[in-house]
Protein backbone atom coordinates (compact mmCIF):
# COMPACT_ATOMS: atom_id res chain seq x y z
CA UNK A 1 0.00 0.00 0.00
CA UNK A 2 1.57 3.33 -1.02
CA UNK A 3 1.22 5.98 1.70
CA UNK A 4 2.29 9.60 1.29
CA UNK A 5 4.00 11.47 4.13
CA UNK A 6 3.34 15.18 3.57
CA UNK A 7 5.09 17.01 6.37
CA UNK A 8 7.43 20.01 6.98
CA UNK A 9 11.12 19.21 6.54
CA UNK A 10 12.52 22.73 6.13
CA UNK A 11 11.85 26.35 7.12
CA UNK A 12 9.56 28.26 7.37
CA UNK A 13 7.86 25.13 8.69
CA UNK A 14 8.89 23.09 11.71
CA UNK A 15 11.45 20.57 10.41
CA UNK A 16 11.95 19.06 13.86
CA UNK A 17 8.27 18.16 14.02
CA UNK A 18 8.49 16.84 10.47
CA UNK A 19 11.45 14.64 11.35
CA UNK A 20 9.54 13.18 14.30
CA UNK A 21 6.53 12.52 12.07
CA UNK A 22 8.79 10.72 9.59
CA UNK A 23 10.32 8.60 12.35
CA UNK A 24 6.84 7.53 13.43
CA UNK A 25 5.72 6.63 9.92
CA UNK A 26 8.89 4.65 9.17
CA UNK A 27 8.46 2.64 12.34
CA UNK A 28 4.79 2.17 11.49
CA UNK A 29 5.75 0.63 8.15
CA UNK A 30 8.34 -1.54 9.90
CA UNK A 31 5.78 -2.72 12.47
CA UNK A 32 3.44 -3.78 9.65
CA UNK A 33 6.28 -5.64 7.91
CA UNK A 34 7.29 -7.44 11.10
CA UNK A 35 3.71 -8.52 11.91
CA UNK A 36 2.37 -9.76 8.57
CA UNK A 37 -0.26 -11.98 10.16
CA UNK A 38 -1.99 -8.94 11.65
CA UNK A 39 -2.32 -7.24 8.26
CA UNK A 40 -3.18 -10.11 5.87
CA UNK A 41 0.39 -10.07 4.59
CA UNK A 42 0.17 -6.46 3.37
CA UNK A 43 3.12 -4.08 3.43
CA UNK A 44 3.39 -0.28 3.45
CA UNK A 45 5.58 1.74 1.08
CA UNK A 46 6.17 5.34 2.09
CA UNK A 47 6.50 8.32 -0.26
CA UNK A 48 8.05 11.31 1.50
CA UNK A 49 7.26 14.88 0.45
CA UNK A 50 8.43 18.09 2.13
CA UNK A 51 5.34 20.32 2.27
CA UNK A 52 7.67 23.35 2.55
CA UNK A 53 9.68 22.57 -0.58
CA UNK A 54 8.70 25.81 -2.37
CA UNK A 55 7.55 27.84 0.64
CA UNK A 56 10.50 30.23 0.34
CA UNK A 57 9.11 31.56 -2.95
CA UNK A 58 5.37 31.10 -2.40
CA UNK A 59 2.93 30.71 0.50
CA UNK A 60 3.29 27.68 2.78
CA UNK A 61 -0.15 26.43 1.78
CA UNK A 62 0.65 26.57 -1.96
CA UNK A 63 3.79 24.57 -1.33
CA UNK A 64 1.77 21.96 0.58
CA UNK A 65 -0.82 21.83 -2.21
CA UNK A 66 1.93 21.12 -4.72
CA UNK A 67 3.26 18.34 -2.53
CA UNK A 68 -0.20 16.82 -2.21
CA UNK A 69 -0.68 16.91 -5.98
CA UNK A 70 2.63 15.13 -6.55
CA UNK A 71 1.81 12.39 -4.05
CA UNK A 72 -1.65 11.80 -5.50
CA UNK A 73 -1.06 12.25 -9.24
CA UNK A 74 2.52 11.07 -9.72
CA UNK A 75 3.15 8.69 -6.84
CA UNK A 76 -0.40 7.32 -6.81
CA UNK A 77 -0.63 7.03 -3.03
CA UNK A 78 -3.64 5.41 -1.41
CA UNK A 79 -3.58 7.71 1.62
CA UNK A 80 -1.64 10.62 3.12
CA UNK A 81 -0.40 11.27 6.67
CA UNK A 82 1.83 13.86 8.32
CA UNK A 83 0.06 17.24 8.06
CA UNK A 84 1.46 19.30 10.94
CA UNK A 85 0.81 23.02 10.35
CA UNK A 86 -2.58 24.68 10.63
CA UNK A 87 -1.52 27.05 7.86
CA UNK A 88 -1.23 24.19 5.37
CA UNK A 89 -3.85 21.72 6.56
CA UNK A 90 -7.03 23.43 5.21
CA UNK A 91 -5.86 23.42 1.58
CA UNK A 92 -4.60 19.84 1.92
CA UNK A 93 -7.95 18.86 3.45
CA UNK A 94 -9.84 20.46 0.56
CA UNK A 95 -7.71 18.58 -1.97
CA UNK A 96 -8.15 15.32 -0.07
CA UNK A 97 -11.92 15.72 -0.33
CA UNK A 98 -11.80 16.75 -3.98
CA UNK A 99 -9.60 13.81 -4.96
CA UNK A 100 -11.05 11.26 -2.53
CA UNK A 101 -7.78 10.52 -0.72
CA UNK A 102 -7.98 9.32 2.91
CA UNK A 103 -5.80 11.76 4.84
CA UNK A 104 -4.71 11.86 8.48
CA UNK A 105 -4.15 15.25 10.13
CA UNK A 106 -1.51 15.46 12.88
CA UNK A 107 -2.43 18.87 14.35
CA UNK A 108 -5.05 20.45 16.60
CA UNK A 109 -7.20 22.48 14.16
CA UNK A 110 -10.61 22.71 15.82
CA UNK A 111 -12.83 21.92 12.82
CA UNK A 112 -10.56 20.36 10.17
CA UNK A 113 -12.35 16.98 10.08
CA UNK A 114 -15.90 18.33 10.37
CA UNK A 115 -18.10 17.29 7.45
CA UNK A 116 -15.21 15.75 5.48
CA UNK A 117 -15.38 12.03 4.68
CA UNK A 118 -11.72 11.68 3.74
CA UNK A 119 -10.21 13.46 6.77
CA UNK A 120 -9.27 11.54 9.92
CA UNK A 121 -7.47 12.42 13.13
CA UNK A 122 -6.20 10.47 16.15
CA UNK A 123 -4.77 13.55 17.91
CA UNK A 124 -6.46 16.08 20.22
CA UNK A 125 -7.69 19.46 19.00
CA UNK A 126 -7.18 22.92 20.48
CA UNK A 127 -10.83 22.85 21.58
CA UNK A 128 -10.17 19.57 23.39
CA UNK A 129 -7.23 20.91 25.40
CA UNK A 130 -8.39 24.45 26.27
CA UNK A 131 -10.99 23.60 28.97
CA UNK A 132 -8.48 21.37 30.77
CA UNK A 133 -5.88 24.14 30.76
CA UNK A 134 -8.41 26.66 32.07
CA UNK A 135 -9.71 24.35 34.79
CA UNK A 136 -6.21 23.88 36.17
CA UNK A 137 -5.57 27.63 36.16
CA UNK A 138 -8.83 28.16 38.05
CA UNK A 139 -7.96 25.47 40.59
CA UNK A 140 -4.61 27.16 41.26
CA UNK A 141 -6.37 30.47 41.93
CA UNK A 142 -4.65 32.27 39.05
CA UNK A 143 -6.75 35.29 38.13
CA UNK A 144 -4.40 37.60 36.21
CA UNK A 145 -3.26 35.79 33.08
CA UNK A 146 -1.14 37.02 30.18
CA UNK A 147 -1.49 35.38 26.75
CA UNK A 148 1.25 36.05 24.17
CA UNK A 149 0.26 34.78 20.72
CA UNK A 150 1.68 34.53 17.22
CA UNK A 151 -0.48 35.91 14.41
CA UNK A 152 -0.56 32.54 12.61
CA UNK A 153 -3.68 30.42 12.22
CA UNK A 154 -2.46 28.18 15.04
CA UNK A 155 -1.48 31.02 17.36
CA UNK A 156 -4.73 32.91 16.91
CA UNK A 157 -6.91 29.81 17.24
CA UNK A 158 -5.02 28.93 20.42
CA UNK A 159 -5.34 32.39 21.94
CA UNK A 160 -9.02 32.71 21.05
CA UNK A 161 -10.01 29.23 22.25
CA UNK A 162 -7.92 29.28 25.43
CA UNK A 163 -9.07 32.83 26.22
CA UNK A 164 -12.71 31.79 25.94
CA UNK A 165 -12.12 28.76 28.17
CA UNK A 166 -10.38 30.94 30.77
CA UNK A 167 -13.33 33.35 30.84
CA UNK A 168 -15.72 30.45 31.39
CA UNK A 169 -13.61 28.94 34.19
CA UNK A 170 -12.55 32.12 36.06
CA UNK A 171 -15.41 34.58 36.71
CA UNK A 172 -13.16 37.40 37.90
CA UNK A 173 -10.49 36.83 35.25
CA UNK A 174 -8.18 39.69 34.26
CA UNK A 175 -6.77 38.76 30.86
CA UNK A 176 -3.92 40.50 29.07
CA UNK A 177 -3.34 39.48 25.48
CA UNK A 178 -0.68 40.57 23.05
CA UNK A 179 -0.39 39.31 19.48
CA UNK A 180 2.77 39.63 17.41
CA UNK A 181 3.75 39.05 13.78
CA UNK A 182 5.36 35.62 13.43
CA UNK A 183 7.18 36.17 10.17
CA UNK A 184 10.50 37.95 10.54
CA UNK A 185 10.31 38.67 14.27
CA UNK A 186 13.57 38.14 16.16
CA UNK A 187 12.95 39.93 19.46
CA UNK A 188 9.87 39.92 21.70
CA UNK A 189 11.27 41.88 24.64
CA UNK A 190 8.92 44.84 24.13
CA UNK A 191 5.87 42.59 24.14
CA UNK A 192 7.04 40.67 27.18
CA UNK A 193 7.99 43.88 29.01
CA UNK A 194 4.36 44.99 28.71
CA UNK A 195 3.17 41.58 29.87
CA UNK A 196 5.55 41.74 32.83
CA UNK A 197 4.23 45.19 33.75
CA UNK A 198 0.71 43.70 33.80
CA UNK A 199 1.87 41.45 36.65
CA UNK A 200 0.31 38.11 35.70
CA UNK A 201 -0.05 35.02 37.85
CA UNK A 202 0.45 32.86 34.74
CA UNK A 203 2.06 33.27 31.31
CA UNK A 204 0.32 31.43 28.45
CA UNK A 205 2.80 30.84 25.61
CA UNK A 206 0.85 30.74 22.33
CA UNK A 207 3.90 31.07 20.14
CA UNK A 208 4.64 28.59 17.38
CA UNK A 209 7.87 27.08 16.09
CA UNK A 210 10.80 29.40 16.85
CA UNK A 211 8.76 32.13 18.56
CA UNK A 212 7.73 29.77 21.36
CA UNK A 213 11.34 29.98 22.53
CA UNK A 214 11.61 33.71 21.76
CA UNK A 215 8.79 34.18 24.28
CA UNK A 216 10.73 32.19 26.89
CA UNK A 217 13.93 34.14 26.18
CA UNK A 218 12.23 37.54 26.38
CA UNK A 219 10.24 36.63 29.49
CA UNK A 220 13.46 35.58 31.21
CA UNK A 221 15.13 38.89 30.31
CA UNK A 222 12.20 40.92 31.67
CA UNK A 223 12.15 38.87 34.87
CA UNK A 224 8.73 37.33 34.29
CA UNK A 225 10.23 33.83 34.09
CA UNK A 226 10.83 31.97 36.28
CA UNK A 227 8.93 34.24 38.65
CA UNK A 228 5.59 32.89 37.40
CA UNK A 229 4.67 29.55 35.81
CA UNK A 230 4.33 29.16 32.05
CA UNK A 231 1.65 27.15 30.30
CA UNK A 232 2.69 26.04 26.82
CA UNK A 233 -0.16 25.46 24.39
CA UNK A 234 1.38 22.59 22.44
CA UNK A 235 3.73 19.84 23.62
CA UNK A 236 7.09 21.24 22.58
CA UNK A 237 8.53 20.69 26.10
CA UNK A 238 8.18 16.94 25.47
CA UNK A 239 11.33 17.26 23.35
CA UNK A 240 13.10 17.53 26.68
CA UNK A 241 16.69 17.88 25.48
CA UNK A 242 15.81 20.72 23.12
CA UNK A 243 13.55 22.32 25.72
CA UNK A 244 16.19 22.56 28.44
CA UNK A 245 18.91 23.58 25.97
CA UNK A 246 16.80 26.55 24.88
CA UNK A 247 14.93 27.43 28.08
CA UNK A 248 17.42 26.60 30.82
CA UNK A 249 16.50 27.77 34.32
CA UNK A 250 13.75 29.98 32.93
CA UNK A 251 11.89 26.84 31.85
CA UNK A 252 11.03 25.57 35.32
CA UNK A 253 7.37 25.63 36.21
CA UNK A 254 6.28 24.73 32.68
CA UNK A 255 3.03 22.87 31.98
CA UNK A 256 1.73 21.61 28.65
CA UNK A 257 -1.22 19.63 27.29
CA UNK A 258 -0.22 16.22 25.99
CA UNK A 259 -1.41 12.76 25.20
CA UNK A 260 -1.63 10.65 28.35
CA UNK A 261 1.39 8.58 27.62
CA UNK A 262 4.81 7.88 29.01
CA UNK A 263 7.32 5.13 28.25
CA UNK A 264 6.41 3.39 31.53
CA UNK A 265 2.64 3.96 31.36
CA UNK A 266 0.72 0.77 32.18
CA UNK A 267 -1.90 1.60 29.57
CA UNK A 268 0.41 0.83 26.63
CA UNK A 269 -0.81 -2.08 24.50
CA UNK A 270 1.69 -4.55 22.97
CA UNK A 271 1.65 -2.34 19.84
CA UNK A 272 2.56 0.70 21.93
CA UNK A 273 5.27 -1.17 23.83
CA UNK A 274 6.84 -2.31 20.55
CA UNK A 275 6.91 1.28 19.31
CA UNK A 276 8.35 2.80 22.49
CA UNK A 277 11.06 0.17 22.80
CA UNK A 278 11.98 0.25 19.10
CA UNK A 279 12.05 4.06 19.00
CA UNK A 280 14.34 4.17 22.03
CA UNK A 281 16.66 1.58 20.50
CA UNK A 282 16.81 3.50 17.20
CA UNK A 283 17.08 7.09 18.46
CA UNK A 284 18.28 6.88 22.06
CA UNK A 285 15.29 8.71 23.52
CA UNK A 286 11.62 8.13 24.15
CA UNK A 287 9.15 9.27 21.48
CA UNK A 288 7.16 12.49 21.82
CA UNK A 289 3.50 12.20 20.99
CA UNK A 290 3.69 13.50 17.40
CA UNK A 291 5.93 10.54 16.51
CA UNK A 292 3.57 8.23 18.37
CA UNK A 293 0.65 9.73 16.46
CA UNK A 294 2.07 9.27 12.96
CA UNK A 295 3.05 5.69 13.84
CA UNK A 296 -0.57 5.10 14.89
CA UNK A 297 -1.97 6.47 11.63
CA UNK A 298 0.16 4.20 9.45
CA UNK A 299 -0.75 1.13 11.50
CA UNK A 300 -4.46 2.01 11.30
CA UNK A 301 -4.25 2.44 7.52
CA UNK A 302 -2.64 -1.00 7.16
CA UNK A 303 -5.43 -2.55 9.24
CA UNK A 304 -8.04 -0.77 7.12
CA UNK A 305 -6.47 -2.12 3.92
CA UNK A 306 -6.54 -5.62 5.37
CA UNK A 307 -10.19 -5.17 6.36
CA UNK A 308 -11.13 -3.88 2.91
CA UNK A 309 -9.06 -6.45 1.06
CA UNK A 310 -7.81 -3.55 -1.02
CA UNK A 311 -5.89 -0.30 -0.77
CA UNK A 312 -8.05 1.42 -3.39
CA UNK A 313 -8.91 4.83 -1.96
CA UNK A 314 -12.71 4.58 -1.73
CA UNK A 315 -12.59 1.09 -0.23
CA UNK A 316 -9.92 2.20 2.21
CA UNK A 317 -12.06 5.15 3.33
CA UNK A 318 -15.11 2.93 3.78
CA UNK A 319 -13.09 0.52 5.89
CA UNK A 320 -11.79 3.39 8.04
CA UNK A 321 -15.38 4.50 8.65
CA UNK A 322 -16.71 1.04 9.50
CA UNK A 323 -13.85 -0.75 11.25
CA UNK A 324 -12.32 -0.91 14.71
CA UNK A 325 -8.53 -0.64 14.87
CA UNK A 326 -5.88 -1.72 17.35
CA UNK A 327 -3.59 1.07 18.49
CA UNK A 328 -1.04 1.78 21.22
CA UNK A 329 -3.92 2.85 23.50
CA UNK A 330 -6.59 0.29 22.64
CA UNK A 331 -9.30 0.14 20.00
CA UNK A 332 -10.22 3.17 17.88
CA UNK A 333 -13.36 3.70 15.78
CA UNK A 334 -13.94 6.77 13.59
CA UNK A 335 -17.25 8.28 14.56
CA UNK A 336 -17.95 11.90 15.56
CA UNK A 337 -16.54 13.66 12.51
CA UNK A 338 -13.64 11.20 12.22
CA UNK A 339 -12.00 12.77 15.28
CA UNK A 340 -10.80 10.21 17.83
CA UNK A 341 -8.39 11.86 20.27
CA UNK A 342 -6.45 9.96 22.90
CA UNK A 343 -6.86 10.69 26.58
CA UNK A 344 -5.03 13.96 27.22
CA UNK A 345 -3.57 15.48 30.36
CA UNK A 346 -1.61 18.47 31.63
CA UNK A 347 2.04 17.54 32.18
CA UNK A 348 4.72 19.30 34.20
CA UNK A 349 8.48 19.19 34.75
CA UNK A 350 9.15 19.57 38.46
CA UNK A 351 12.89 20.16 38.08
CA UNK A 352 15.35 21.52 35.53
CA UNK A 353 16.64 18.76 33.28
CA UNK A 354 13.74 16.37 33.77
CA UNK A 355 13.00 14.07 30.84
CA UNK A 356 9.65 13.02 29.46
CA UNK A 357 9.60 9.91 31.62
CA UNK A 358 10.17 12.07 34.72
CA UNK A 359 7.36 14.52 33.91
CA UNK A 360 4.30 14.32 36.15
CA UNK A 361 0.62 14.73 35.38
CA UNK A 362 -0.95 17.58 37.34
CA UNK A 363 -4.46 17.59 35.78
CA UNK A 364 -7.16 16.28 35.48
CA UNK A 365 -7.50 15.32 39.10
CA UNK A 366 -8.26 11.65 38.45
CA UNK A 367 -5.00 11.21 36.51
CA UNK A 368 -2.57 13.16 38.77
CA UNK A 369 0.80 11.49 39.33
CA UNK A 370 2.67 14.32 41.06
CA UNK A 371 2.31 17.79 42.54
CA UNK A 372 2.67 21.08 40.71
CA UNK A 373 5.74 22.96 41.93
CA UNK A 374 5.57 26.71 41.54
CA UNK A 375 8.79 28.04 39.96
CA UNK A 376 9.11 30.88 42.47
CA UNK A 377 9.68 28.29 45.19
CA UNK A 378 12.42 26.55 43.21
CA UNK A 379 14.14 29.63 41.86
Amino acid sequence: MPVGVLTPLSAPGDPTAGELVVRGTVLGARYVAEHPGDFSGRAVRLFLENDQRTADVEHMSRSAAGGMAKLVALDGVSAVVGQWHLRTSPVVADLAERWGVPTFIENGHNTITHGRRNLFRTYFSIADRAPMMAEFAARQGWRRIAVIAADTVFGQMLADTVGEALRDAIPDLELYREDFAQDGVTDLREQLARATEFGPDLLVNAGVVRTNYLIVEAAAETGLLPKVPMMACFPFPMRSQDYWNFAGQAGIGVMWPATRYSPTWSGLTPTGRWFVDTYHKEFGSYPPDNALNSFTDVVILAQAAALAGSHERAQLRNALESGSFRTWRGQVRFTDDHHQPPEFVLMHYQEVGHTLDEAVIVWPEAAVTGEFRHPSVQS
